[in-house]
């Protein structure tokens, strides 16, 4: 079901100015976002030059909110889609006073052109949609043609992180790290009873699926 729209969005989004960047480029054209570069300028967005991490699909930013709390030496950007969605994420963020924590309202797709390579330590996947459908797949978030755009923004020491409830997705996604010459660390079937629960950080889907019984499958993608 698609959400409603919420009401005075684009005016609670303006109050939101500073917290949000807004991608230009919507296109699709993955070469064309590789070599027209409009990168932002981290060092002005943040104030500082600390680590920076990652998570691509961010909802209504729970996660990324709770990890930069956490980790307040560690710059995070949270990448949405959706406006609708966003705005809320924006807002809780904007009234926690959270510095270290942006987003950036625009599609995975256009990575490259907004971000330096080599410039992000982690990425976090977390409960990306799986497109079903075989004829799809291609908007797989862990599809090679997405895991070229990471390999470029990771660091040398750099890796991705992905959590899933989608048997089907994790198995495709396992098979596409593998082909796009990535290693893989601390894969679980059952997140929530291995020995990475501790220091895992719920998502609000996370949190129903886990209401609902479902295993959570997790993943660590690193270049060799």
């Amino acid at each position: 079901m698609r959400m409603r729209r919420k009401k005075n969005l684009e005016e609670r989004l303006a109050a939101c100015g500073d917290w949000i960047f807004y991608m230009r480029r919507q296109d699709r054209n993955y070469e064309l976002a590789k070599t027209e570069r409009e990168l932002i300028d981290l060092q002005a967005m943040f104030g500082n030059q600390n680590p920076l991490e990652l998570e691509i699909g961010c909802g209504k930013g729970q996660f990324s909110r709770e990890l930069a709390r956490q980790n307040p030496d560690v710059n995070f950007l949270a990448v949405e889609q959706s406006s609708n969605v966003l705005v809320t994420a924006a807002e809780q963020t904007k009234a926690e006073r959270i510095p270290n924590l942006r987003f950036i309202r625009g599609g995975a797709e256009y990575l490259l052109c907004y971000l330096p390579a080599q410039s992000v330590r982690r990425i976090y996947l977390n409960f990306s949609c799986p497109f079903p459908k075989k004829s799809y797949a291609a908007h797989r978030l862990t599809h090679r043609n997405f895991l070229a755009i990471y390999r470029e923004l990771l660091a040398p020491d750099g890796s991705i992180i992905q959590k899933t409830d989608s048997a089907p997705l994790f198995e495709f996604s396992v098979e596409e790290f593998s082909q796009s010459g990535f290693a893989l660390r601390g894969v679980t079937l059952d997140l929530h009873h291995s020995p990475f629960a501790e220091e895992n950080i719920i998502t609000e889907y996370e949190q129903r699926f886990l209401e609902e019984g479902k295993p959570i499958y997790r993943l660590e993608a690193y270049l060799p």
